[in-house]
């Protein structure tokens, strides 16, 4: 059985299974010792199926343990061997049947969690964190301290943006069971810059390319930090020699797009987005970029096509639809966005953007009642603004509702404070002529 768990993490850290699942698995993971298998009788009938799976036959263990199973179901030992044969060929929500299946029973099976675990996590499943913590509270038989330092260092990966001291502390009781590793060095990193601690985290990206100078991985988080300090010289260096050696790699043009905008230099960060669009179009990061830069470039009709595309791939996408609502609005094609806005808005009812949204475009094609009623579905999840107070003051205002027209005109001088002239100098020759 523990030969089995050491190929397990063989198969989920192979460069495929890695390529595939990158965005789920943890840094600082590393292949756990082999260890002899437990002694069973030559007879057993587990025996010829572990040999087969050994010897990488999965399709003959898989019978021989279907047969098994069929007489003893609850064989946590073999239920267990059963889902690494569909763990080892890809088939994982199979594989994490037979691993749930093997948990129940039997719960101190530290096997079966970590494994369940490690496949959840993949998944990006809410259940990985309790099997991972189930198994770093039982122990391996025979003892593994590299396989335990693994759920440790799963757990610590899933929860360096959201819970960052269990993060730490998981990390920590992974590097007692196992020496460091660049990795490790990584995640440190990636939890100080959650934390909001950049000091701390430049050091340790530092670090990790002090050992691996091309970790793609560390550049991109150093150059993130050197971009949120304004350190642009030293992160161009930095992005250069990387696209040198990686010239198609996404992750660095788009950091390295991000370096020219925050430079100023708008049009070679279109061009690098431009170049980026064409061999990942359907991203949508990047496409979110590139739009944002043709929005800046006041490239309206460029930004519409690029949200145009991706919603016909997610056509009930409410942020994209959103967001090309807004490019709309800025092209004066109000009806068009409200129809969008309206889409976006029985996808996503608490996204007040969209309520604004919805209440500008109804303003600019007449429907007064329409705005109104965006307007007040949108204070129910948002607080009021100088923006909103003068939309209901000329709603009102066009609907003849003077009274409630002069409530929002104050509402919205006493809060406009000097910061929208026009519509401010509006206001007080609306209220003048209301109040004769």
């Amino acid at each position: 059985m523990q030969q089995r768990l050491a190929l397990i993490f063989v198969i989920l850290l192979s460069p495929l299974a890695l390529s595939a699942q990158s965005a789920s698995m943890p840094p600082g993971t590393s292949d756990p010792e082999p260890a002899a298998s437990p002694a069973f009788p030559k007879t057993s009938p587990l025996t010829e199926a572990e040999a087969a799976v050994d010897d990488k036959n999965f399709d003959k263990a898989r019978g021989l343990l279907d047969s098994y199973l069929s007489a003893h179901a609850s064989d946590a030992r073999a239920l267990f061997d059963r889902g690494y044969c569909d763990d080892a060929q890809g088939h994982s929500d199979a594989a994490i049947g037979f691993y749930r299946k093997a948990v129940a029973a039997d719960s101190k099976q530290f096997e079966s969690h970590l494994a369940l675990g490690l496949l959840l996590a993949q998944q990006d499943s809410s259940d990985a964190r309790a099997e991972l913590e189930a198994a770093t509270n039982l122990e391996p038989n025979p003892p593994n301290p590299a396989a335990k330092a693994q759920a440790y260092r799963t757990l610590a990966h899933m929860l360096r943006n959201f819970d960052a001291d269990a993060a730490k502390a998981d990390l920590l009781a992974a590097l007692k069971l196992s020496p460091e590793t660049p990795d490790d060095t990584l995640l440190t990193a990636e939890i100080a810059e959650s934390e909001g601690d950049r000091d701390i985290a430049e050091q340790a990206y530092r670090r990790v390319l002090n050992s691996e100078p091309e970790s793609s991985p560390a550049i991109a988080g150093l150059v993130h930090i050197l971009i949120q300090d304004k350190k642009y010289t030293d992160a161009e260096p930095l992005v250069h020699s990387a696209l040198l050696r990686d010239p198609d790699d996404p992750a660095l043009n788009a950091q390295y797009a991000a370096l020219l905008a925050a430079e100023g230099k708008s049009d070679e960060a279109t061009a690098t987005l431009e170049k980026l669009h064409l061999l990942q179009p359907k991203d949508r990061q990047i496409s979110n970029m590139l739009a944002d830069a043709y929005m800046q470039a006041e490239n309206l009709e460029k930004a519409d096509a690029v949200y145009a595309d991706l919603l016909t791939v997610s056509p009930n996408d409410a942020d994209l639809l959103s967001a090309r609502g807004q490019v709309l609005i800025r092209e004066q094609k109000y009806a068009d966005a409200l129809a969008l806005f309206q889409h976006a808005v029985k996808i996503n009812a608490q996204d007040a953007d969209v309520w604004g949204g919805i209440a500008f475009a109804a303003s600019k094609t007449g429907d007064s009642t329409l705005e109104l009623d965006a307007l007040a579905a949108r204070s129910k999840i948002a607080a009021e603004t100088p923006a909103t107070y003068f939309m209901y003051a000329t709603a009102h205002d066009k609907l003849h509702q003077s009274k409630q027209a002069v409530e929002y005109y104050r509402l919205f001088l006493s809060s406009a404070l000097g910061k929208f002239p026009d519509e401010e100098w509006q206001a007080k020759q609306r209220l003048a002529v209301l109040a004769k």
